[in-house]
């Protein structure tokens, strides 16, 4: 069965006709998917009950209800414990701000990419995400928060550059005119740093919001903590990211995690500064997420002093607000939960 919501308007016009249908009907199947969301095919009351039993025989329409909900009593950031139709669990994260709501998704079950301070990997990787599993975490939350999000982050469990195809199809179908509409540049993906994938993206000129997960300045240092670095060092990152703003004109942003005793001493803040001082960038310092596997840690206090060293160096920095961290945010943590809870039983 084909995954309708992984289709483009032209691509499910294609699949209408050969179903024998009328083209107008694609245009209408098509509102009805990313403009009202509709959760099953049923649910569309203009279309002919011939044309459903069709949908039905022809194409999956992924749709989620979550198995699980955290609420933050701190703030108002939720997660979702989506199960999707193999059985396989994905978060999903909704973030508050004052612009609205921004939706934090997963592009694979589980990462391959081995980074030490992360909780995405440890209960191992299962699978790439279709696009339309991926469009189907934004609807979901969409109709659970009864609003459209104003941006979207692919940040959540796996690597997006190593799901390459589908998260390029994924921001083809979330910004089609005919659809959700959404413009790219309300669109952050996220990357450890797959070169190759970089360069291939910076072609593309989708508009996106590039992040780099950078969490050190040396590549002894950040070997240590991404093994990816062992194969695109930080020389083929940094030039990487400068034909990606050479490209497309959008600045990069890097994701900065700080880690107590790791990464956040004056050393490392003169190598990073060393490293970015003369690039249109911004870093985005973030303090580190517990988990149980590790003895990394941080705080707000940490991160707001090595920002005092890197903007005093001449870096645009922020720290990131901290949220949902009494819910376990960090991306991973119930999935990993979920999976030892299934093994008890």
């Amino acid at each position: 069965m084909l995954d309708i919501l992984s289709l483009t308007l032209d691509e499910l016009t294609e699949q209408i006709i050969l179903i024998d249908e009328l083209k107008y009907r694609a245009k209408q199947i098509f509102t009805w998917l990313h403009v009202k969301k509709i959760s099953e095919f049923s649910e569309m009351t203009d279309i002919p009950k011939a044309l459903i039993k069709k949908l039905n025989e022809k194409f999956i329409l992924h749709s989620y209800k979550p198995t699980e909900i955290f609420q933050s009593f701190r703030d108002n950031t939720v997660k979702y414990l989506f199960m999707l139709s193999d059985g396989e669990y994905v978060e999903t994260v909704v973030m508050r701000y004052k612009r609205g709501i921004s939706v934090c998704v997963s592009t694979q079950v589980g990462c391959k990419m081995g980074c030490k301070f992360c909780a995405s990997g440890i209960a191992g990787f299962i699978r790439n995400l279709s696009p339309g599993e991926i469009v189907a975490q934004i609807y979901a939350a969409e109709r659970i928060s009864a609003e459209n999000a104003a941006g979207v982050v692919l940040m959540g469990i796996g690597e997006p550059l190593d799901n390459f195809d589908n998260t390029v199809r994924f921001l083809n179908v979330i910004s089609d005119k005919a659809g959700r509409n959404m413009s790219l540049r309300h669109v952050s993906v996220s990357t450890c740093g797959i070169v190759p994938k970089i360069y291939s993206l910076a072609e593309l000129k989708t508009g996106i919001t590039l992040s780099i997960s950078l969490h050190a300045a040396t590549d002894i240092k950040r070997s240590k903590l991404m093994p990816v670095n062992d194969v695109y060092n930080i020389s083929a990152l940094i030039k990487a990211c400068d034909e990606y703003l050479k490209l497309t004109g959008r600045r990069v942003s890097f994701e900065y995690s700080v880690i107590d005793g790791e990464n956040n001493s004056r050393e490392d803040a003169d190598a990073l500064i060393k490293l970015l001082k003369t690039k249109n960038c911004h870093v985005n310092l973030i303090p580190v997420n517990s988990i149980r596997e590790t003895t990394f840690h941080s705080g707000k206090k940490s991160a707001e002093a090595f920002k005092l060293l890197l903007t005093k160096g001449g870096l645009n920095v922020t720290v990131r607000r901290t949220l949902g961290t009494d819910i376990d945010a960090a991306c991973g943590q119930l999935r990993r939960t979920k999976k030892d809870t299934a093994k008890v039983k």
